[in-house]
């Protein structure tokens, strides 16, 4: 059963090194930042024009509750916010801490924290959550962490593939009515180069959330580096050989919801246009909404009635992607 408490935070101090996709210079963007950017000549920074490197989110008009209702009528009684923060001592750094405050989801999931466990500084102990963390053996790279108000039953790190594992990239937490899955999904790199590596991911990864979904639904979220549909990015016709966007990522993530889930986002939001979760740094992209969705719950099909609302947070700022909300019915929250 989960636990509906007030809770007080205490003050989370993150710094870090800028997140893999932040250019080293103005003009020349490191690998990971032009990752996406292909022959989008509307990701090419103008030199007479300021670059928008914003850090400072303005939360005061930000809400946080939910009047929309599942199907069947049910308010939405249990919240779950996803971040890739891009590094979460920088992150915190840039507003971060605001954000969480002004949130207070039942459960953060964070990816790319980008920090051993060893430099976790103590302050990001926050009181009311247990907090859990899979990080990688390579400093500054990948990483995902998990804060719950409510102890899960259990928690697992990583997915029983060594390859992965040792980049800290899944945790599941189980709970009495589902698990969650909080994932950070590998890159095909630049000039997919990465490629092959990242569809055998795709294939391995996708036989474990369908053996967790045997036992009780899931959620998944996380980073999963995939626009699937046109509709997900800017500027779909000069993407289609950069990484995020080819024709077998967008295949493997259609052949994950043909296992019986469902993006919940799109399920609401069939037609939305505009809807983006990630912004290169470069060329005023996140001001002029020159984006991708990248950012995802996943629900089992079962479990698609208890959706109430998926919300993406472009005015949250502190890293290159946004935040995202999920927000719940959870039947035995009622009793």
């Amino acid at each position: 059963m989960f636990l509906k408490s007030k809770v007080s935070i205490g003050i989370l101090s993150f710094e870090g090194t800028p997140s893999e996709r932040t250019p080293k210079t103005k003009n020349k963007p490191t690998n990971e930042s032009k990752k996406r950017k292909g022959t989008d000549q509307e990701d090419t920074p103008n030199p007479k024009k300021p670059m928008l490197n914003k850090v400072d989110s303005d939360l005061t008009n930000l809400c946080v509750t939910c009047e929309t209702k599942t199907g069947d009528g049910r308010g939405s009684n249990f919240k779950i916010a996803s971040w890739n923060v891009a590094g979460i001592r920088a992150c915190i750094k840039k507003s971060g801490i605001e954000y969480f405050k002004k949130e207070l989801p039942d459960i953060l999931c964070l990816q790319e924290v980008k920090c051993s466990k060893v430099k976790l500084p103590p302050e990001v102990k926050v009181e009311g959550y247990h907090a859990y963390w899979c990080l990688g053996s390579k400093e500054g790279y990948a990483g995902v962490g998990l804060y719950s108000k409510t102890k899960p039953l259990n928690v697992k790190n990583g997915f029983d593939q060594p390859e992965y594992d040792s980049e800290g990239r899944v945790i599941t937490a189980e709970y009495d009515d589902f698990y969650l899955i909080n994932t950070y999904v590998p890159n095909a790199g630049n000039g997919l180069k990465n490629l092959s590596r990242r569809m055998q991911w795709d294939i391995d990864f996708r036989k474990y959330l369908k053996s967790l979904d045997e036992k009780k639904p899931i959620i998944l979220c996380g980073d999963l580096n995939v626009s699937h549909q046109p509709i997900d990015l800017a500027n779909p016709k000069t993407n289609t050989k950069t990484p995020g966007f080819t024709q077998e990522e967008r295949d493997g993530l259609t052949a994950l919801l043909d296992q019986g889930f469902v993006d919940s986002f799109r399920h609401l939001y069939p037609d939305k246009t505009g809807a983006y979760t990630y912004w290169t740094y470069v060329g005023n992209a996140r001001s002029r909404n020159v984006g991708w969705r990248l950012d995802y719950f996943i629900l089992s099909k079962r479990f698609i009635d208890n959706l109430c609302d998926n919300v993406i947070r472009p005015e949250v700022y502190g890293s290159d992607h946004c935040p995202i909300v999920l927000y719940l019915n959870i039947p035995s929250l009622e009793k």
